[in-house]
């Protein structure tokens, strides 16, 4: 393939570079212009989904999907992801002037770290080599650090982005002595090449390569063991930035996971599924057994996070079609959950605009916020997957699709440790209809923060029931684009 057709496949990434590029000058010559460089960098985003869609209607995949000599593919997975990946951060984009604003600390370069954050995360979905894969993971990583710390007058802050800074160099340096390790008894930096090496009986030295790179990638996706930094980066960074960490990167870490798994090491599923079922159901059991005692309603849904993720890795564990198909709607669904959940926590303010984090502060929320109680408890009940609601249909498609690849009792394990997370779940159900009213929340909210609620809600609702088709659809063709590069 010629450079001018890889150039037409990295379209997405293109603009939002050039995007990048041009509203970094624009946030220097004007340092009022956080809005205006928000608008557009939410412009820039819708872009590159437009630019990414096509791929995805079509179901690309195959050599024609391969630029720059097999090192980046954009086909259907990638751009299934991509358009996750940006609609997320359009939704991070849109609530965070309010917030910065009333905290005196929103500057233009918010928008541009986002911008740059989510240009590494395209790469990271699309790499089908370990260099691209490194590049994009750091990219995003960089941008992210800096996000963590926004707030440079909180210390809470402050201390959320050195701990991400610290353990997220440490799991950088796991992911490239693995890598290492598997170009070393590979000799190829490539997906395919390492896939056809690893075709034969498995090596001591690349066994611990692959361990290595999923020890690597556990950390991104906050996946137990490597877990620990998820609540304290949740409740110490602006909650904003926690409403991005939960979406955007987690869709990214986990489609980067997906490839590297199916694809480089595809050949030994037997190897890496033992990996990725202990990592699911720790992540399900610590996750649930972890939020029961939480106060704050971040540090809570921090846990909620990790709980998710393990339902998501039985798709992963499954590795088949249907297993990454499933995990694909999973992760929608999760990341409108996590949007709407994370947004109603930014809508709880006292009478002087002070955030509100505690579960105590929506007590009888009911009876003085009677909406925005309504819409919480639609989050919370979905998350906990029961029916009516639309997160019953991502944990039940997961299953279904362990169950069909011989997973039964890991199917069975984890439909009994949700009934685990299901109790915290109830329990803010249980705070906002059944307490006294702590009448606390007397704040107001904007336009933005509403309509992100109300779109969210309506897509967990049993509303969200009428998208099944053309979502399992459009996750099907994304996941046979998969095993087909596989």
């Amino acid at each position: 393939m010629d450079f001018k057709a890889s150039l037409a496949l990295i379209a997405p990434e293109i603009l939002l570079s050039l995007s990048a590029l041009a509203l970094l000058l624009v946030a220097a010559w004007s340092r009022n212009s956080s809005r205006l460089v928000s608008i557009l960098a939410a412009v820039a985003l819708g872009g590159a989904a437009f630019l990414a869609a096509p791929a995805l209607c079509a179901g690309a995949m195959g050599p024609d999907t391969a630029a720059f000599g097999g090192q980046f593919a954009a086909d259907a997975f990638a751009s299934f992801s991509k358009i996750l990946i940006y609609v997320a951060a359009i939704g991070c984009l849109m609530i965070a002037p309010t917030f910065f604003d009333r905290n005196g600390a929103m500057r233009p370069e918010y928008p541009v770290l986002v911008l740059l954050a989510t240009l590494g995360m395209g790469i990271m979905v699309s790499a089908t080599d370990f260099i691209t894969l490194y590049v994009g993971l750091e990219l995003n990583s960089l941008a992210a650090y800096v996000l963590a710390s926004f707030m440079r007058t909180d210390d809470r802050s402050a201390e959320a982005g050195l701990k991400y800074f610290v353990l997220g160099a440490l799991a950088s340096g796991i992911l490239l002595y693995g890598i290492s390790l598997v170009y070393g008894f590979t000799g190829a930096t490539s997906f395919e090449g390492a896939r056809a090496a690893l075709a034969g009986e498995l090596s001591m030295g690349a066994l611990f390569g692959l361990i290595f790179v999923l020890a690597g990638l556990a950390f991104k996706i906050s996946a137990v063991p490597f877990h620990m930094w998820t609540p304290d980066v949740y409740e110490g960074a602006p909650t904003p930035v926690t409403t991005f960490f939960s979406t955007a990167p987690k869709v990214a870490a986990i489609a980067l996971t997906a490839r590297v798994a199916l694809d480089a090491f595809g050949m030994q599923a037997d190897a890496w599924r033992q990996i990725v079922i202990f990592a699911a159901l720790a992540s399900i059991i610590l996750g649930a057994l972890g939020a029961i005692g939480q106060s704050n309603l971040k540090r809570l849904l921090a846990y909620s996070s990790i709980n998710n993720v393990g339902f998501i890795l039985i798709g992963l564990a499954a590795a088949t079609v249907g297993g990454v198909s499933a995990m694909l709607v999973y992760l929608a669904i999760y990341v409108a959950m996590s949007l709407g959940s994370f947004v109603a926590v930014l809508m709880l303010r006292d009478a002087e605009g002070r955030q509100l984090e505690g579960i105590a502060d929506i007590a009888g929320l009911s009876r003085t916020k009677p909406v925005l109680a309504l819409c919480v408890a639609a989050m919370m009940l979905s998350l906990a997957g029961i029916p009516p609601l639309f997160g019953f249909w991502g944990k039940l498609v997961v299953f279904q699709a362990a169950v069909e690849a011989d997973l039964a009792v890991l199917a069975a394990i984890g439909i009994a440790a949700s009934v685990i997370g299901a109790f915290y779940y109830i329990k803010i159900v249980k705070v906002m209809y059944f307490d006294e009213p702590a009448d606390v929340v007397k704040g107001g909210s904007d336009w933005a923060h509403w309509l992100i609620l109300g779109v969210t809600t309506l897509f967990v609702s049993p509303l969200g029931y009428l998208l099944t088709g053309p979502l399992g659809d459009l996750a099907d063709r994304a996941a046979a684009a998969l095993f087909f590069v596989a």
